[in-house]
């Protein structure tokens, strides 16, 4: 599924080796072999070929900690596959398989086993990255959005092999959304 994106030209893939993963605490980190003389830098996306796996939020020369989405300070623009309904993604510090979809509006068309994919509103993400399935969902306290339970499609038990995203044009993008701030 990943060789599909990369006939986008505007994203970078870098393989690297997880050499370190967290996933019983609440705020879960991975550490990879890949640094800033491998030009990976803060706020690059990382995957597997099966789906998310988390941000960068620092770097060395050679190396790189990623912000996992198994991290309560974690959070990612995500859609329902089949719809344009946008949310975002976060934990609860529950269970390392499940994470929260949240601000899904009332009007979605949403089912248990419906797919949720990397919305692509962000630099981070291009649209379309693997997230998982929903396995429930709930109308929240104002009764306007659900929260949605979504099963990650990877094991963040268990990951060995990643693929860090470049986004070649962030800094063109972000100066374009910045103009009015």
């Amino acid at each position: 599924y990943i060789d599909s994106l990369t006939f986008n030209h505007s994203y970078k893939f870098t393989p690297g080796i997880v050499l370190k993963n967290s996933y019983s605490s609440t705020k879960n980190v991975l550490l990879i072999n890949k640094g800033v003389s491998d030009s990976i830098k803060q706020d690059f996306g990382v995957i597997t070929s099966k789906g998310i796996v988390g941000i960068i939020d620092n770097t060395s020369k050679k190396y790189a900690r990623v912000l996992s989405v198994l991290n309560s300070n974690s959070r990612v623009n995500a859609q329902l596959k089949n719809t344009d309904h946008f949310g975002t993604l976060r934990w609860n510090g529950v269970s390392p398989q499940i994470v929260q979809l949240v601000d899904i509006p009332k009007q979605a068309p949403i089912k248990v086993g419906d797919s949720v994919i990397t919305g692509g509103l962000s630099t981070i993400f291009p649209k379309g990255i693997p997230i998982g399935y929903v396995t429930s969902f709930a109308l929240d306290q104002t009764e306007n959005y659900y929260n949605v339970e979504v099963s990650l499609f990877n094991d963040m038990t268990s990951i060995g092999h990643v693929y860090v995203i470049r986004n070649r044009d962030a800094a063109e993008i972000s100066k374009l959304n910045n103009l009015n701030e």
